[in-house]
């Protein structure tokens, strides 16, 4: 019979999380680090990238350390991968979650606002694939995941080219999955709706938008970044080692539903 809590242990891993100061990137190092990986963790943020790896050592499970390093960086992200080999011999998971979303009508973007949003979220996904995949296509084996938006499927006004770029990592994340499929390397992504992170804040402190959001879920309320992390755990770990090129919806059922409900009374059934 197959032993299935081994499926999902992560011990004797090297994990590298770029994005893991705050929100779904931090929630993703602990997760991974509760299972036993060795995480590097990796932000622009050093300070808050330092205290996720102390969180990760002090909790007796799993292992961190931590390298600042900044996303839309071609040049770090290259560095964050050799100082993970260097160090560490391998990189068997390899997760990225930074984005940048700039709210505004497409004929109100600039050309540099349009720069700082596709640079961030595609040419770095571009850049953080390119860097792991390669080292996992020799070792013969290895997890990416990258982090898309229920956004890349369904929008609304001012979020165009935020989801123009979300869309991009969930095709580019097929791309690459039937290129390195072959070399027993897996890519995926998660598709996360509204989470509640440090990035979301501001609008959680607006009543009417955290409501209006929350109804869209069937759930009637926001995600939490462990809800997220776990999904990119399952991901990362041999639990989901048949799932290669595919975009994993984690949004409380936002995109299963055509918008809040409308006027009907739920009734509990009976027993």
């Amino acid at each position: 019979m197959q032993d299935y809590r081994r499926l999902f242990d992560l011990s004797g891993r090297t994990a590298v999380v770029l994005g893991a100061a705050s929100g779904i990137g931090q929630a993703s190092a602990h997760a991974l680090g509760s299972l036993g990986a060795h995480v590097v963790c990796a932000d622009r943020d050093a300070e808050g990238c330092r205290a996720t790896a102390d969180d990760i050592n002090g909790s007796g499970q799993g292992s961190a350390e931590w390298r600042a390093t900044d996303a839309a960086s071609g040049e770090d992200i290259a560095a964050l991968a050799e100082h993970a080999l260097a160090s560490r011999g391998r990189v068997d998971i390899a997760v990225s979650t930074p984005a940048l979303n700039i709210r505004k009508l497409i004929v109100d973007y600039t050309e540099e606002e349009y720069d700082r949003v596709a640079n961030l979220n595609l040419r770095g996904a571009f850049h953080f694939l390119r860097a792991f995949g390669r080292p996992m296509m020799r070792q013969g084996a290895g997890s990416l995941v990258l982090c898309s938006s229920m956004r890349a499927v369904t929008l609304e006004p001012g979020l165009g080219i935020y989801a123009a770029t979300k869309a991009g990592i969930a095709q580019m994340v097929k791309g690459f999955a039937a290129e390195v499929g072959s070399y027993g390397v897996r890519v995926n992504a998660i598709m996360p709706s509204i989470i509640e992170t440090r990035l979301t804040a501001p609008l959680k402190e607006r009543r009417d938008i955290y409501d209006t959001y929350a109804a869209h879920t069937v759930f009637n309320r926001w995600g939490q970044p462990s809800e997220v992390g776990s999904a990119v755990a399952f991901l990362a770990s041999d639990a989901a080692s048949y799932i290669s090129g595919s975009s994993l919806s984690v949004d409380g059922g936002w995109t299963a539903i055509d918008g809040p409900p409308t006027g009907l009374t739920q009734t509990r059934p009976s027993s």
